[in-house]
Protein backbone atom coordinates (compact mmCIF):
# COMPACT_ATOMS: atom_id res chain seq x y z
CA UNK A 1 0.00 0.00 0.00
CA UNK A 2 0.81 3.34 -0.07
CA UNK A 3 0.14 6.26 2.42
CA UNK A 4 0.09 9.82 1.68
CA UNK A 5 -0.26 12.33 4.43
CA UNK A 6 -0.59 16.35 3.85
CA UNK A 7 0.55 18.80 6.00
CA UNK A 8 0.83 22.92 6.00
CA UNK A 9 -2.87 24.24 5.72
CA UNK A 10 -4.29 27.01 7.63
CA UNK A 11 -5.62 30.28 7.91
CA UNK A 12 -4.65 33.17 6.14
CA UNK A 13 -5.35 36.68 5.24
CA UNK A 14 -5.30 37.20 1.13
CA UNK A 15 -1.74 38.11 -0.43
CA UNK A 16 -0.01 35.63 2.06
CA UNK A 17 1.67 32.39 2.22
CA UNK A 18 1.05 28.98 2.58
CA UNK A 19 3.24 26.23 2.24
CA UNK A 20 2.12 22.00 1.44
CA UNK A 21 3.64 19.20 1.88
CA UNK A 22 3.26 15.44 1.45
CA UNK A 23 5.18 12.71 2.98
CA UNK A 24 4.69 9.28 1.23
CA UNK A 25 5.43 6.15 2.43
CA UNK A 26 4.58 2.69 2.14
CA UNK A 27 5.49 0.94 -1.66
CA UNK A 28 6.61 4.41 -3.09
CA UNK A 29 8.91 2.32 -5.74
CA UNK A 30 7.44 3.65 -9.32
CA UNK A 31 6.02 6.76 -8.40
CA UNK A 32 5.41 8.65 -12.10
CA UNK A 33 2.87 11.33 -11.20
CA UNK A 34 2.32 13.43 -8.32
CA UNK A 35 0.46 16.39 -7.52
CA UNK A 36 -2.00 18.76 -5.78
CA UNK A 37 -5.84 18.45 -6.32
CA UNK A 38 -7.99 20.93 -4.23
CA UNK A 39 -12.14 20.96 -3.63
CA UNK A 40 -14.41 24.16 -2.53
CA UNK A 41 -17.18 23.65 -1.00
CA UNK A 42 -19.91 22.71 -3.21
CA UNK A 43 -17.55 22.05 -6.33
CA UNK A 44 -15.81 19.54 -8.04
CA UNK A 45 -12.41 18.42 -6.76
CA UNK A 46 -10.02 19.89 -9.42
CA UNK A 47 -6.56 19.96 -10.58
CA UNK A 48 -3.89 22.33 -9.09
CA UNK A 49 -0.66 21.24 -10.29
CA UNK A 50 1.08 17.92 -11.11
CA UNK A 51 4.97 17.35 -11.27
CA UNK A 52 6.31 14.24 -13.50
CA UNK A 53 9.66 11.77 -12.07
CA UNK A 54 11.45 13.97 -14.38
CA UNK A 55 10.40 17.05 -14.09
CA UNK A 56 7.77 18.43 -15.82
CA UNK A 57 5.11 20.48 -14.22
CA UNK A 58 1.62 21.43 -15.37
CA UNK A 59 -0.63 24.04 -13.66
CA UNK A 60 -4.13 25.37 -13.14
CA UNK A 61 -4.59 28.64 -15.64
CA UNK A 62 -5.86 30.10 -11.69
CA UNK A 63 -2.63 29.46 -10.12
CA UNK A 64 -0.31 30.15 -12.61
CA UNK A 65 2.78 32.43 -11.77
CA UNK A 66 1.63 32.29 -7.82
CA UNK A 67 1.74 28.19 -6.94
CA UNK A 68 4.93 26.48 -7.25
CA UNK A 69 5.14 22.44 -6.96
CA UNK A 70 8.55 20.53 -6.38
CA UNK A 71 9.51 17.23 -5.36
CA UNK A 72 12.14 15.42 -3.35
CA UNK A 73 12.20 11.58 -5.41
CA UNK A 74 15.09 10.64 -2.83
CA UNK A 75 12.47 11.66 0.22
CA UNK A 76 9.38 10.84 -1.61
CA UNK A 77 7.81 13.92 -0.91
CA UNK A 78 6.15 17.20 -3.07
CA UNK A 79 5.63 20.26 -1.91
CA UNK A 80 3.23 23.59 -2.72
CA UNK A 81 4.59 26.69 -2.41
CA UNK A 82 1.48 28.98 -2.62
CA UNK A 83 1.91 33.29 -2.87
CA UNK A 84 -0.47 35.38 -3.35
CA UNK A 85 -3.18 33.86 -2.12
CA UNK A 86 -6.53 35.07 -2.69
CA UNK A 87 -10.06 33.82 -0.98
CA UNK A 88 -10.94 31.59 -4.43
CA UNK A 89 -8.00 29.44 -3.09
CA UNK A 90 -9.98 28.23 0.20
CA UNK A 91 -10.75 24.51 -0.43
CA UNK A 92 -9.38 21.32 0.93
CA UNK A 93 -6.37 20.70 -0.50
CA UNK A 94 -5.43 16.57 -1.65
CA UNK A 95 -2.06 15.52 -2.25
CA UNK A 96 -2.31 12.74 -5.29
CA UNK A 97 -0.23 10.05 -7.12
CA UNK A 98 0.13 7.47 -9.55
CA UNK A 99 2.87 4.74 -10.04
CA UNK A 100 3.82 3.19 -13.64
CA UNK A 101 3.38 -0.11 -11.99
CA UNK A 102 -0.60 0.69 -11.18
CA UNK A 103 -1.27 3.12 -13.64
CA UNK A 104 -5.32 2.92 -13.14
CA UNK A 105 -4.98 3.42 -9.98
CA UNK A 106 -4.96 6.86 -7.96
CA UNK A 107 -3.41 7.40 -4.69
CA UNK A 108 -4.93 10.41 -2.65
CA UNK A 109 -4.22 11.66 0.64
CA UNK A 110 -6.88 12.60 3.14
CA UNK A 111 -6.93 16.47 2.74
CA UNK A 112 -5.78 19.52 4.66
CA UNK A 113 -7.81 22.61 4.67
CA UNK A 114 -6.39 26.08 3.34
CA UNK A 115 -8.76 29.19 4.45
CA UNK A 116 -8.10 32.53 2.37
CA UNK A 117 -9.51 35.40 4.48
CA UNK A 118 -10.73 38.28 2.59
Amino acid sequence: QVQLVESGGGLVPTGESLRLSCAVSGRTFAISVMGWYRQAPGKQRELVATISSGGTTKYADSVKGRFTISRDNAKTTVTLQMDSLKPEDTAVYYCYLKRSIDWNKDYWGQGTQVTVSS
